[in-house]
């Protein structure tokens, strides 16, 4: 059998084209976030107050997607580059079923659990009906994005990334065409507003999902699905989630942190906790680049290493290193130099630009020491050592940077809180590359003489 690309490809090269469709893909994610907020905003302060409380109920629900998915990702990537082809297509079966199940847990939290939830955050009727409308519509139909990124990782592990392009292109700009009509009403159809966001949403994950279905039938063919003969294989399972549920709990955490933070800063003002959503909002556009280029590492380093291919190793994580510090050196460089503009995107007034200015230009500064983190801690995952990502993961979220936020801004006051991120990823860059430097020793050298 001809070998894979990820194994004979030059490495600048193939990271770069892996990337790249990634890249795009979830940048207009991204974009789709921030024109998303920007159109709920439109309608009233009370309705994305709705959506904002639902949110990190969805950014745990992608965390359980993209973290099986990684699991998913790097142990199928890890059976092609050992050419057990058996083995690389019970992996892509076992992901499916275990996306189907992660939907199914969601419906029926958000079915039977939605009024509970959003009643810890507010006791107003009108704020909560909304969000109880957005949650159960997005848990309950959320199948669309658990199977779509199930197939985007059985696509980035046999290096066909373009197509991932395609899917969460589509998907976004579907999104983002039908919010106005369904949330405003258009072409006869009535203003929705809340769930209106909330059916635009789920359509476009959907049409994601149909797409995806396609596209690996027809244009993938390194893995073949055969559901009629599938049946349970725990020790596929275990292996599978030994690495995604790191991963799961590493996504998940920024939920975590988001409220977290959120109840930090509402002791100054509710101005303060909508800069820094906002904040998080348009990060987004830098970070995204950056977690589109680890998509595409994780299987280039998985399958070299199960190929036992140490400089192609090597050489990977150097580059990727090197194009995530150039990602966040320009994101810093735009956050330093236009902070107003981006701000006002939000259409901010003049407390939200006295807050938000100086919040960028301070949370800004720690994007390059962040980069070097997130490469480091898809590292870890592809070289299966998902442990040391889930430490950096908890110090960068929880461990070091809430309560250095906490001290700091009880202690000196709003503007010092925001130090706490430059001083948090400084101390977790460091310790990543020691990290590093213990896994090249003790795994890459064992482990790949063995592989020889």
């Amino acid at each position: 059998m001809e070998e894979n690309k990820m194994g004979i490809m030059g490495i600048k090269r193939l990271l770069l084209t892996m990337s790249f469709p990634i890249m795009i893909s979830m940048l207009v994610q991204a974009l789709y976030n921030i024109v998303d907020s920007m159109f709920i905003a439109r309608v009233s302060e009370d309705a994305l107050a709705a959506v904002s409380l639902c949110y990190p109920i969805q950014m745990i629900m992608v965390a359980v997607a993209c973290g099986t998915g990684v699991g998913v990702n790097a142990l199928l990537s890890r059976y092609l580059g050992q050419r057990r082809q058996k083995e690389a297509n019970k992996v892509a079966i076992h992901g499916l079923f275990t996306a189907i199940c992660n939907w199914l847990v969601f419906a029926v939290i958000g079915l039977f659990f939605s009024n509970a939830f959003l009643h810890l955050f507010s006791d107003d009727a009108q704020i909560v009906d909304m969000g109880i409308n957005y949650m159960q519509i997005c848990t309950i139909f959320s199948f669309g994005v658990f199977v779509q990124i199930t197939y985007e990782r059985i696509m980035q592990s046999t290096g066909n990334t373009i197509y991932n392009m395609i899917i969460q292109g589509v998907g976004a700009l579907v999104n983002i065409i039908l919010d106005p009509i369904f949330i405003f009403g258009m072409f006869g159809l009535p203003a929705m507003g809340v769930a209106g966001a909330a059916i635009a949403t789920v359509v476009g994950q959907i049409i994601a999902m149909i797409l995806g279905i396609i596209i690996t039938q027809k244009k993938v063919q390194e893995i073949q699905l055969h559901i009629c003969d599938f049946h349970i294989d725990t020790m596929i399972l275990r292996s599978m989630y030994r690495i995604g549920i790191p991963a799961i709990l590493m996504q998940s955490i920024m939920s975590f942190m988001t409220v977290m933070m959120n109840m930090i800063l509402v002791s100054f003002s509710e101005t303060a906790v909508s800069v820094f959503s906002i904040y998080y909002k348009l990060q987004q556009f830098v970070f995204m680049a950056v977690l589109g280029m680890n998509n595409a590492l994780i299987p280039i380093l998985s399958y070299n290493y199960g190929a036992g291919k140490r400089e192609r190793i090597k050489e990977t994580i150097h580059f990727a290193l090197l194009v995530a510090c150039v990602i966040m050196v320009i994101g810093t460089f735009i956050f330093q130099l236009f902070p107003t503009q981006l701000l006002y995107l939000f259409d901010a007034k003049e407390n939200m630009l006295t807050i938000g200015i100086p919040a960028l230009r301070i949370i800004s500064l720690s994007f390059l020491f962040a980069g070097i983190s997130m490469v480091l801690c898809s590292t870890f995952q592809a070289l299966g050592s998902p442990n040391h990502s889930l430490l950096i993961t908890l110090l960068r979220q929880m461990v070091l940077l809430l309560p250095l936020a906490y001290l700091f801004s009880s202690t000196f006051g709003l503007n010092m809180c925001w130090w706490a991120f430059l001083i948090t990823e400084t101390l977790c860059a460091l310790l990543s590359l020691f990290f590093l430097k213990t896994i090249h020793n003790k795994v890459l050298c064992s482990s790949l003489t063995e592989h020889g």
